[in-house]
């Protein structure tokens, strides 16, 4: 699961009544919460069951009429969860806010569209089974487990959160231990509107919390995070073969064209790199370019960059590294790329200072190094030069993981995104698929694999189950012991006309 709250921190953070989340800007205590044992995931699963129960049973009108008035009710919140988000990942306030407004769409699409995504359909039985009736219906899988990670503590799990609970399953939620804060309250205000039953339920503590979920007997795991880790949750879920929906990180890669609008790429690079400090799974770790506009666009790259303030202001652009292990693999990473030849065009090993780093941008570093093999997660971008964006595809699809990319051209941005091997790809923009609430959000390879969101996100929580309806007897019954002895031949002359040529 998550990392354990830095062991460096004061000893006056620790409390014999839980642990601590800290406010990563000052290392100021933000709330206590307690470490949830194994019993008390179990007990929390329990009730789940029974609410499970009851929330499917109130069918898709009444389920979606609650989900608007959770929506209703987080957004007149929307202030005070940001200012929550801010204290416990540090970063700007605008950002927590514009989160706060993905988390509202996409819970406004869940409730709006489950009814019909997974209401009973009719389909074809094909010639040879004309006499049957056929549909799909899709149900819920009744308790679904969900563990968030911390870099966006509301949008990322509620993602899974709210496509669970429009598909008329309970919902028990293990927040990051660095973010307990941001789960309790999504699950409060949930509560508070849906208070017959403790459908939404929250569990908080360190990694041991999450591994006692995923044996609590849920009936599928929804797990954000590292690919370690998922690793770590695949094998535990195995245990009792408990299906999971896996979204990793990844090394995504923005792909520029000669024909480019250079001054939109830039500026997506730059944003797309350092929002959040670069904390973001889907965020620009690398960026290809054509040798035609490389100098040029690497100039507006660094100019841009250097605009760009740090700190624990609100209003500042880039806030504090959340989990103050990254700041390690942060500084690693920059010295591997530059003691393979790399250049540090803005900033470089004196950019580290902790809790904040300040933007890195790289350029002239070889494909083995681990800033371009292995997810920074922090304000950092390498800049490439290459021939071509057969070059620049080559290079993307080499890699292990596949979670997100971006393709800036002006005439072959649909050509070029249909290259590329991972989930999902912005033209012409960055990062804008995950604020599309109708499309599904997931990756391939390393990055994992189902999808959240969209119509995907909604059948993810459910179960297709496959019904067939006798309408009237065949001419011929062949699924019995009794059919004649010529009823075989007659089907496979029929097969072989219809099929055989």
């Amino acid at each position: 699961m998550a990392q354990r709250v830095d062991s460096s921190q004061p000893q006056a953070h620790q409390s014999p009544t839980g642990f601590p989340s800290l406010d990563p800007r000052t290392g100021e205590v933000v709330a206590y919460h307690q470490a949830d044992d194994d019993a008390a995931v179990h007990a929390a699963v329990a009730r789940a069951r029974e609410a499970a129960q009851w929330w499917r049973e109130l069918g898709f009108a009444q389920r979606r009429r609650r989900l608007l008035s959770w929506r209703a009710a987080l957004t007149r919140q929307l202030d005070e969860l940001a200012e929550l988000i801010c204290a416990e990942t540090g970063k700007p306030r605008d950002d927590a806010r514009l989160e706060c407004v993905l988390v509202i769409a996409h819970l406004d699409w869940a409730a709006r569209h489950a009814e019909r995504v997974l209401r009973p359909r009719r389909v074809r039985s094909g010639l040879l089974m004309m006499h049957e009736a056929s549909s799909v219906a899709y149900e819920p899988y009744g308790v679904i487990g969900v563990i968030g990670p911390w870099n966006y503590p509301a949008h990322t799990p509620m993602g899974s959160i709210s496509y669970a609970l429009a598909a008329g399953n309970a919902v028990v939620f293990k927040p990051s231990e660095l973010t307990p804060g941001v789960g309790q309250a999504l699950a409060a205000s949930f509560a508070a509107v849906v208070p017959e039953q403790p459908v939404l339920q929250v569990v908080t503590g360190y990694g041991e919390t999450g591994a006692a979920l995923c044996r609590a007997g849920v009936d599928k795991l929804a797990f954000t995070g590292s690919t370690i880790t998922a690793r770590k949750v695949m094998a535990t879920c195995a245990e009792t073969l408990t299906p999971v929906v896996i979204e990793c990180g990844g090394t995504d890669a923005l792909l520029v064209d000669a024909d480019a609008d250079l001054a939109a790429a830039a500026d997506a690079a730059v944003w797309g790199a350092m929002v959040n400090a670069g904390q973001t799974c889907v965020g620009v770790e690398r960026v290809y370019v054509t040798k035609e506009v490389a100098t040029e666009l690497t100039e507006r790259i660094v100019a841009l960059t250097r605009r760009l303030r740090v700190g624990g202001k609100p209003t500042d652009h880039i806030g504090p590294i959340t989990r103050p292990e990254q700041i390690d693999v942060i500084r690693a990473h920059i010295a591997d790329a530059v003691a393979q030849g790399g250049t540090a065009l803005v900033g470089g090993a004196e950019a580290v200072c902790p809790p904040f780093v300040q933007p890195v941008v790289l350029t002239d570093v070889p494909e083995t190094s681990t800033a371009v093999t292995e997810e920074t997660f922090g304000p950092t971008i390498t800049v490439h030069r290459v021939a071509d964006l057969d070059e620049a595809v080559q290079r993307v699809n080499a890699g292990r993981y596949g979670l997100g990319a971006a393709v800036f051209s002006r005439h072959r941005g649909p050509q070029i995104a249909s290259r590329l091997r991972c989930g999902m790809v912005a033209v012409n923009s960055v990062v804008s698929y995950a604020a599309v609430p109708s499309l599904p959000f997931g990756g391939v390879g390393d990055s994992g694999f189902g999808r959240i969101h969209g119509a995907d996100g909604l059948r993810e929580f459910s179960r297709p189950k496959a019904v067939t309806r006798r309408r009237f007897r065949p001419l011929v019954q062949v699924l019995t012991f009794d059919r004649p002895s010529w009823a075989v031949q007659l089907l496979l002359r029929i097969v072989r006309a219809l099929y055989g040529r």
